[in-house]
């Protein structure tokens, strides 16, 4: 009976941990800002083929419409209700790409700002993607309904109302963050109403939830609002399944608050891995690959089975959030398919990729002054992804899940899962390689010479494709061919000039 209490204890503790993608499917993408019509096409067409997990979506719940500048990426993470209408689409449309991603067995990851609701210096009225009336000065948004008895303005110690001091936990959770209203977690009708919005999403079908601004919430009181959970929809999930939980925790260290006081909540965004790796990668103070062979805890990340990891995110690729210039993204295209080749290839983790859009460029004095820019659209209406005959995406959108050597990987990673890390070699500089036991094997060149070694992969004898360079196709391969001896060694040359300097090989590329 003990053995049993045991084994339901430690289930119910590890549910919120787990992201439930389907057997053999491991990593999940970031659509951002994409329509849902959209993503519910990209789900059949492309991300179920492909081995894709699932989508982590914008904010789905009604915002405020900013027209200075003209509609921000940003006015998604100022709500002002929890209606599903935003210009993703309406609560129908919400549903129906909902229901189409997960008969295709691809997980849906709702964006959740719960923290706050919109900012104190927004006007009164009816300014918002569902037309309903609000009032921030009056802490009023009738149509939760919240009232000033929901808010922090009294918690608050500081004289502006405002976050004064990141060294002070209490100011960083009982303050408004940039002038966003600070929902009062510790009171019970808060907590129900939030809860009561995560549960219409997980009743529809969603699979689990991005906590926005994490840091910015006591976890005892986000506990109780997850203690609230249902648990998930029986028509795509397991009996009793809880959902998968991340949260949005920024920690470089030195701060007053830490990832690990929210790992009884769920996972945690690992915001040192984009920012070390990309110090890494570009060769910044001296860093050199062969520092990754401990990679991960080595390096002073937190426990794998509580990070979920990302090269670049949505905040950072425009400069903000944490990481500042070392993250890489898809500005720096071959740098950054290095990084997430690495990324997918190793085991630390669980792996979200980012989908980006383009936006104009500008800087001064080393800032991006257009990092506000909304995603591709027409007065404000979203533009639909088209697709190219290439299978790249067109109107703006830059779609890095679909360049072959991501989408590739990720196929990588599903194939290796489980496997342990293996086989590492290095050239004490940045030409490094290693294995992922008997199921894959990765080889890279970030140095400014050739590489040509004759390694030991561990897999067994025959000829694969290289997925970075091209595809398995039939019985040949598009791109380079390797050939593996009976002893699991063989032989790679990498060009320092190779539009993609690394290659990669697994078992289902082999012919």
């Amino acid at each position: 009976m003990k053995f049993f209490l045991l084994l339901l204890a430690t289930g119910f503790c590890w549910a919120q941990y787990d992201p439930h993608t389907k057997y053999g499917r491991t990593s999940i993408v970031h659509l951002f800002e994409w329509r849902w019509a959209d993503i519910a096409l990209e789900c059949e067409r492309y991300l179920a083929p492909k081995g894709f997990g699932g989508v982590q979506i914008s904010p789905p719940n009604e915002n405020v419409v900013i027209h200075d500048p003209s509609r921000p990426w940003w006015e998604r993470y100022q709500p002002v209700s929890y209606k599903l209408c935003t210009r993703s689409g309406n609560e129908e449309e919400f549903k129906d790409m909902v229901t189409r991603c997960n008969n295709v067995g691809v997980h849906i990851y709702v964006d959740a700002v719960i923290n706050h609701m919109s900012g104190s210096g927004v006007a009164a009225g009816t300014s918002s993607t569902c037309g309903s009336y609000f009032n921030p000065g009056n802490r009023d948004f009738p149509a939760v309904p919240y009232s000033g008895w929901d808010f922090n303005d009294g918690k608050c110690k500081t004289a502006s109302g405002e976050i004064e001091s990141y060294n002070d936990p209490y100011q960083v959770r009982d303050c408004r963050l940039v002038g966003l209203l600070d929902l009062a977690l510790e009171k019970d009708y808060v907590r129900s109403t939030i809860a009561a919005y995560m549960n219409h999403l997980i009743d529809i079908g969603v699979a689990g939830f991005r906590i926005d601004a994490s840091k910015h919430m006591w976890p005892g009181d986000m506990k109780a609002v997850l203690d609230k959970l249902h648990n998930l929809n029986t028509n795509w999930f397991s009996a009793g399944s809880k959902p998968f939980i991340y949260q949005e925790v920024i920690d470089l260290g030195g701060e007053a608050i830490t990832s690990s006081e929210y790992f009884g909540n769920g996972r945690v965004t690992e915001f040192k891995y984009g920012a070390k790796l990309g110090t890494v990668l570009r060769k910044w103070n001296g860093e050199k690959m062969s520092y990754l062979q401990n990679w991960g805890e080595g390096w002073g990340f937190m426990p794998s089975d509580r990070a979920l990891v990302f090269v670049d995110n949505h905040d950072n690729q425009r400069g903000h959030g944490a990481g500042g210039a070392s993250i890489l993204t898809f500005w720096d295209s071959r740098l950054y398919k290095m990084g997430v080749g690495f990324m997918l290839a190793h085991p630390y983790g669980f792996t979200r990729v980012m989908s980006s859009y383009r936006w104009p460029r500008s800087f001064q004095n080393g800032n991006d002054v257009n990092d506000w820019v909304g995603p591709p659209n027409n007065n404000g209406v979203i533009k639909e992804v088209t697709i190219n005959a290439d299978t790249t995406c067109g109107n703006d959108w830059v779609c890095e899940h679909r360049w072959r050597q991501i989408r590739n990987m990720v196929a990588f990673r599903n194939v290796a899962n489980g496997q342990p890390f293996a086989n590492w070699w290095d050239n004490g500089s940045n030409q490094v390689a290693f294995g992922r036991g008997n199921k894959g094997f990765i080889v890279f060149n970030n140095d400014d010479w050739e590489l040509s070694e004759t390694l030991q992969t561990g897999l067994p004898g025959g000829t694969y494709c290289d997925v970075i360079s091209g595809d398995k196709s039939g019985n040949s391969c598009t791109g380079i061919k390797i050939s593996v001896s009976s002893d699991g060694k063989a032989h790679f040359s990498i060009s320092n000039s190779a539009e993609d300097p690394f290659i990669a090989i697994h078992a289902d590329s082999k012919l």
